[in-house]
């Protein structure tokens, strides 16, 4: 087993856009990070993230430029490659989650995501994929709802009065 990787001698899809898109982000970034102090003095508060951007803003550069040197990949196209079905798929649900978030609220749409999500990728029983979602919603609504007290949409379960009920068992 070699210890170094070897250079790629061929571009596969979408390394140019790829490429080209680092450069974007990083000179948006050195562009963030200038806006905080300026080149105003090198210990200042934005000279770290100004070299940071710097640096990876000329590294994006070399990438890039090797990249271009490179002759295509024959017999690969950019959607089978970089964007095939299951993440079209995937990114769909996300959306459609993202949608329906604040009005059915955060347990009814993250159980149905949950369930779609990992029934469609484990391709398991029913019944495990509804413990599967059951036991992951109920993690996540503990860490964040219950600990962290984060709050989350309420849509159409009531939840304060299903967490009223709850506490008052206790009291």
């Amino acid at each position: 087993m070699s210890s170094h990787e070897s250079i790629p001698e061929t571009r596969k899809p979408g390394e140019r856009l790829f490429g080209f898109l680092l450069i974007i982000g990083s000179v948006y970034l050195f562009w963030q990070s200038y806006k905080i102090s300026g080149f105003s003095d090198l210990s200042s508060a934005g000279a770290f993230p100004m070299a940071t951007a710097a640096t990876m803003l000329l590294a994006s550069c070399i990438v890039f430029v090797n990249t271009l040197k490179l002759p295509a990949t024959q017999g690969m196209d950019f959607f089978s490659h970089c964007f095939p079905p299951i993440v079209a798929i995937i990114m769909a649900l996300i959306l459609i989650y993202a949608v329906v978030l604040e009005s059915l609220g955060f347990i009814l749409s993250s159980f149905i995501f949950l369930f779609i999500s990992i029934q469609f990728l484990y391709r398991r029983s029913v019944l495990t994929t509804l413990a599967i979602s059951l036991l992951s919603l109920i993690m996540v609504y503990i860490v964040f709802r219950l600990v962290f007290q984060v709050v989350l949409p309420e849509g159409i379960v009531p939840e304060r009065d299903i967490i009223a009920s709850i506490t008052a068992l206790w009291r």
